[in-house]
């Protein structure tokens, strides 16, 4: 028996070492007090992000992702299971779907925000020198992580890179919490201004509703829509109980 428990206990042990071989080591800085990953296609994110976004929604990412690599900082398990630059990467690009330039290159006429984000952050890392040596699986996980990363719901269920960006953003909109001190996310704001974020948050979630309607429909969006914007439900379509109903009779 003794044996056995042994035996149980040193493959345990083995598996957890490899989990965290398995992680490779990046080049670092520090930002606010906080060691972040800073690698070329960390860089290139952060250069792409800046040129699709304005100040209050670039600042909100680059908080997030700074909270987010605090976050994981603090939790042995993320610490040790968490590939940070992909971490860094999807945080960094959540909200390209909120570019509100004219023929904007990341956004469409008909899918969600968090879709069109997810989309253009593939398209980046498949056309980035470092990107194109990606694993296709890393690839995917940004993209779920971007497309899910406002549905906590499922998005607190899924990897642990999915996970931290939605937890990551979250942490910029709700205040301190996964074990950060308040000081700790004052630094944070300081470096990067957050006095603009609810007029910003709004005013974005307000321009979906109004230029693509039915993308907002039946899900967290709806709301800014039925508050602000006339004529919302009449432009964004019937609602996916009525087309539901509508098809069974019984």
């Amino acid at each position: 028996m003794f044996t056995n428990i042994l035996v149980v206990t040193l493959t345990f042990l083995s598996c957890a070492l490899t989990a965290v071989a398995l992680l490779p080591s990046y080049p670092t800085r520090v930002i606010a007090g906080v060691t972040v990953i800073d690698t070329p296609i960390v860089r290139s994110a952060i250069d792409f992000a800046r040129s699709h976004m304005d100040d209050d929604i670039f600042n909100h990412c680059m908080r997030a992702w700074v909270l987010g690599a605090l976050m994981i900082s603090k939790n042995s398990i993320l610490r040790e299971v968490v590939d940070v630059e992909v971490h860094a990467v999807g945080i960094i690009l959540h909200d390209l779907g909120w570019d509100r330039r004219p023929n904007s290159d990341t956004v469409s006429k008909d899918r969600r925000f968090e879709v069109d984000g997810a989309i253009a952050a593939r398209e980046f890392i498949r056309r980035h020198e470092d990107g194109k040596k990606w694993e296709e699986r890393r690839v995917q996980l940004v993209w779920d992580s971007i497309a899910l990363h406002a549905e906590r719901k499922i998005a607190y269920f899924k990897e642990e890179e999915v996970q931290a960006v939605s937890k990551s953003s979250a942490l910029d909109i709700g205040g301190a919490d996964f074990g950060i001190t308040q000081t700790e996310y004052a630094l944070i704001a300081k470096e990067f201004k957050k006095d603009g974020l609810r007029a910003a948050l709004n005013s974005s979630i307000v321009w979906l509703c109004q230029t693509k309607p039915a993308s907002t429909m039946d899900n967290w969006m709806m709301a800014w829509g039925e508050r602000y914007v006339a004529n919302y439900s009449t432009a964004a379509g019937p609602r996916r109980i009525d087309g539901i109903f509508s098809n069974l009779r019984s």
